[in-house]
């Protein structure tokens, strides 16, 4: 809160450096977030004190009055104003009907993506200029961009002259494909995505192009567009201007999982936050908020315009996934199967509600590759339920303090040998370090499902000397459990009964309990259900193993190398009886005999099948680890995320983001009950 006018002095000072940092290169000193909070308290202080606003003040301004260019706009190019609630949503549509007159009944509604404004000039459908958004009257020209930006084609597909406005940004793939290339020119890493186009967008003389990615937002005439051109894009709604920008071959949102969509009246426009608010986590691109617009051309013009921004469009804000704060330590964990994982502690930052105060670093080659140091300043990202990740230092915040980040030696858990030969670091040990966590894993509901073995279990036998590995565990006789402290008869002959239930396991159990790098539940199950039984799976070769369908040229020959590794390990639970086999496959056939094998029967052949929600009747007692089992018995494959390529979703109670994506692409939804009824020959 600004209490006085120096305070106020000092925010607009803070505010303009902030807004020309981020909108020339993107290194503001602060996040999104903080600088909304920021111009919001510059407001709130300027309606108490209209006599005592500063002319440099960013409200009112566009792009906060802190960036110039030398290139003239036909049509200003102008900013949003923002709504962080319903509330203060429903406002604005009062203050819209009041404008045009009458309640407006087509919204047109779209996400409001995290990238930087651009013009792109056609000249009988050729791109002659690219121009950014600068102070809304002109712009920079960054024509020196032109094909380097997807979706922004250098020719449209008729020769027509007008403008193309939209916005450039990189996709999460681009961003990380940028950062590996500008840090292996010797450069810093850039802080997120935004960032990096902008910086991309500008930059003139590198030796390097990183690709970028554009949405187009909207279409104006410019002068030399010939009159019919003018009329019909001065006549169009909006929802028909992109429909017009899509068939000119420009990018829109259109083929997104959200795409701009027409709403009819306030509540709708509502739920369609709502929806895209859900989608956001699982979105290849940045977005922090929804754009809210009138459709209607008649109803922009009858609502004009102010200096910063259209009053016919709004932005609704989505709470902030990225927060600016500093990196204190760095701990080095060992997982399961001896991955040396490290993670980041940081100074404790409030993203989207969740107070953050861990972070992941992914790999040791990933820290040298972002020159990550302690104490720096670093950008935090989370979205949804992802686990916080790091994107990048802030380095132009470097003090000279920070310090480097010291890697182990030995393996911080077991003090044995690392084996650095990869970027993702193992104790030479290997499941053997962490051997508790390992079997603790195998025991679980998803893989052998052994009722009785959980980690307390574990660590007893472990330190009695009972068990080694695995196969162990299937050695045990009644006497040594009677043996152990707090195990008597009943509880004895329990865990031995799961034991020999868990050798009857499908081989998908038994090689996901084994925990294989670049496997889990549903990898298991494909592999196991292509090579049908394990002898089959330790005989192919990285080539073979990459006919199983989502295994590609560089995982196939970590999985190869880790069956050979885990060599006696199977062979000693085959050995103990434990079943290699997976009922209702086929093996492959053999080299020259046919490249595919023959399609498998079942419900729910050749579909693409997402289980979203609670499941009740007869499924509601299964895992989803047990439903994905279920639908790969019926010839279908499981999925986790809603695409094109999803034949069927099954939703049950409280379904919601994956729902409304399968609405929107028309997918079909089934409740549960309903798929009950589709595979009932394989319910049990």
């Amino acid at each position: 809160m600004i209490v006085d006018a120096a305070a106020y002095a000092q925010a607009v000072e803070d505010a303009v450096r902030a807004a020309a940092a981020y909108y020339e290169g993107g290194t503001s000193v602060l996040d999104d977030d903080a600088y909304d909070r920021l111009v919001r308290g510059i407001a709130d202080w300027e309606a108490e004190h209209p006599d005592g606003i500063l002319p440099d003040s960013p409200t009112g301004k566009v792009a906060g009055g802190a960036v110039e260019g030398d290139v003239p706009h036909t049509v200003p190019m102008l900013s949003l104003d923002n709504v962080f609630s319903a509330e203060e949503f429903t406002a604005w549509t009062a203050s819209l009907s009041r404008r045009i007159g009458r309640d407006a009944t087509r919204f047109g509604v779209g996400p409001k993506l995290d990238g930087l404004a651009i013009a792109a000039r056609y000249s009988a459908g050729r791109l002659t200029r690219l121009i950014t958004r600068g102070d809304g009257t002109a712009g920079e020209d960054v024509s020196h961009a032109i094909g380097t930006v997807e979706g922004l084609p250098e020719l449209l597909s008729q020769p027509v002259t007008l403008e193309v406005r939209g916005e450039v940004l990189m996709t999460d793939a681009q961003f990380e494909h940028a950062n590996e290339v500008r840090t292996s020119h010797g450069g810093q890493p850039f802080a997120n995505p935004r960032n990096a186009a902008a910086g991309t967008l500008r930059a003139r003389e590198r030796v390097y192009t990183v690709p970028m990615t554009f949405f187009g937002y909207g279409l104006l005439p410019l002068p030399g567009t010939d009159a019919p051109l003018t009329e019909k894009l001065n006549g169009l709604a909006h929802s028909e201007l992109m429909e017009l920008a899509g068939a000119l071959g420009v990018h829109t949102s259109a083929r997104t999982a959200v795409p701009d969509v027409v709403a009819e009246s306030a509540e709708e426009v509502l739920e369609r936050v709502k929806e895209i608010a859900a989608l956001r986590a699982g979105l290849p691109f940045g977005i922090d908020g929804i754009v809210i617009r009138a459709d209607l051309a008649e109803d922009q013009r009858a609502a004009g315009s102010g200096t910063r921004a259209p009053r016919w469009a709004i932005a609704y804000k989505l709470p902030a996934v990225e927060k600016i704060t500093r990196l204190l330590e760095v701990e080095w964990n060992v997982g399961r199967t001896g991955i040396i994982a490290p993670r980041g502690v940081l100074e404790p930052v409030v993203i989207d509600g969740s107070t953050i105060t861990y972070a992941t670093l992914h790999n040791p080659a990933d820290i040298t590759r972002r020159d990550l140091r302690l104490g720096d300043h670093v950008m935090v990202h989370r979205a949804g339920d992802v686990i916080p990740r790091i994107e990048a230092p802030v380095a132009h915040l470097r003090t000279g303090e920070e310090r480097p980040i010291e890697f182990p030696e030995l393996c911080p858990r077991c003090g044995s040998q690392i084996d650095s030969s990869e970027e993702r670091w193992r104790c030479a040990q290997g499941r053997n370090c962490h051997l508790v966590a390992s079997l603790a894993y195998a025991a679980g509901r998803d893989q052998l499902d052994i009722e009785g073995l959980g980690g307390t279990r574990v660590v007893q036998l472990v330190e009695a000397g009972l068990v080694t590995d695995l196969a162990d565990l299937f050695a045990l006789e009644r006497d040594q459990l009677l043996a152990l402290e707090r195990m008597g008869e009943t509880s004895t002959d329990n865990l031995l009964t799961a034991l020999a239930r868990a050798k009857e396991q499908p081989l998908s159990r038994v090689l996901c309990a084994l925990g294989v790098r670049g496997t889990g539940r549903s990898m298991s199950r494909r592999i196991a259900r292509h090579f049908a039984t394990m002898d089959h799976i330790r005989a192919a070769d990285a080539e073979s193993m990459q006919r199983v369908e989502g295994i590609g040229p560089e995982k196939a020959p970590t999985i190869v190398a880790e069956l050979a590794e885990l060599a006696p390990l199977i062979d000693k639970l085959a050995a103990a009886g434990v079943n290699m086999t997976e009922p209702g496959a086929t093996p492959p056939p053999p080299p020259g005999a046919g490249d595919e094998a023959p399609a498998e029967g079942g419900p729910l052949a050749g579909m693409t099948v997402v289980v979203t929600g609670a499941m009740t009747g007869s499924l509601e007692k299964l895992s989803r680890n047990e439903m994905n089992e279920l639908i790969e018995r019926a010839g279908g494959r499981s999925s986790s995320s809603v695409s094109r390529k999803t034949a069927l979703v099954v939703a049950g109670e409280g379904a919601g983001s994956k729902r409304a994506k399968a609405e929107q692409l028309g997918l079909r939804l089934a409740t549960p009950e309903e798929f009950a009824a589709l595979v009932a020959d394989l319910l049990g």
